[in-house]
């Protein structure tokens, strides 16, 4: 434990080392039941988000539906719809962050990968697993409920008219960017190690995060900022609007992430000055 000098007084601060980098390829996690487990978790959390949110899209596009006899300002409203998304990040994050680090979104897994804190075939399973996820949460909701899933379109992303596919791929890019953001700067172990009066909760900045960007973007996109909650959606309902500017939604978040990653891990953790300055410190042979 290590101590400060302030003003004739003193506190105490942790003591802080980075962890070493993930290996880019681990052949040991193959033969290790916790990775299998961590899979299983990614898989049913995803699966649970998709099923709880496509079903309050639904819902709320069938209680406001005027023609069948709905109120136009009945439902749960985008508000409703964005708390929906951002209050199961935070219940699954929480729920699975000790066993898989609660993932939940091929974005996030991305943009952790290129920092190195998962390995290469961690991610790819991970984004096998929660795209898995993502395809079998929607199909139990066009199971229990097929007529008003496919009157209301199945809860699938597509661009809004009225907006450019510039503009979308935007507002994809910058909502990841900051929910990846959120997820470095909330589970940052240099945070969690310096002594605070108010604990860090992971999950809540993180749930928080996905309400905010929900609220921006749903009128521009209805919200992708996750590849596998667009594909399994997109899987289900197979219609070809739904396809037509899918690739959107795995290419914005897929930026968004990279660059989130770069400016936490390179930024605002000064990971480019320190290699410099460990380039620089090496002696000249």
């Amino acid at each position: 434990m290590a101590k400060h000098d302030v003003e004739g007084g003193s506190f105490s601060a942790k003591d802080y080392h980075d962890p070493p980098p993930a290996p880019f390829i681990d052949g040991e996690e193959l033969t290790q039941w916790s990775f299998y487990r961590a899979l299983i978790a990614e898989f049913i959390a995803t699966l649970l988000f998709l099923y709880i949110t496509v079903l309050t899209v639904i819902g709320y596009k069938s209680q406001s539906d005027v023609k069948a006899g709905g109120d136009l300002c009945g439902g749960v409203g985008i508000l409703g719809i964005a708390w929906a998304f951002g209050g199961m990040i935070f219940i699954l994050v929480y729920c699975t962050a000790g066993i898989s680090g609660g993932h939940i979104n091929p974005a996030v897994t991305f943009g952790l990968f290129l920092a190195r804190k998962v390995s290469l075939i961690r991610a790819i399973m991970y984004m096998v697993a929660q795209c898995l996820g993502a395809i079998c949460g929607v199909g139990l909701v066009k199971a229990f409920q097929k007529g008003y899933y496919n009157r209301y379109g199945g809860g699938a992303n597509e661009l809004s008219e009225g907006y450019s596919t510039g503009v979308g791929l935007g507002a994809e890019i910058i909502g990841t960017f900051v929910l990846v953001y959120t997820v470095f700067s909330a589970t940052d172990p240099k945070r969690n190690a310096r002594d605070s009066h108010v604990p860090v909760l992971a999950p809540l900045p993180i749930g928080f995060a996905v309400f905010m960007v929900h609220l921006a973007t749903i009128p521009v996109t209805g919200t992708g900022i996750n590849p596998a909650r667009s594909f399994g959606a997109a899987v289900i309902y197979n219609k070809e609007k739904a396809w037509d500017d899918h690739w959107m939604f795995w290419v914005g978040p897929f930026i968004g992430a990279a660059i989130a990653a770069f400016y936490h891990q390179f930024i605002l953790r000064a990971g480019a000055a320190k290699a410099l300055g460990s380039f620089r410190s090496n002696p000249t042979i």
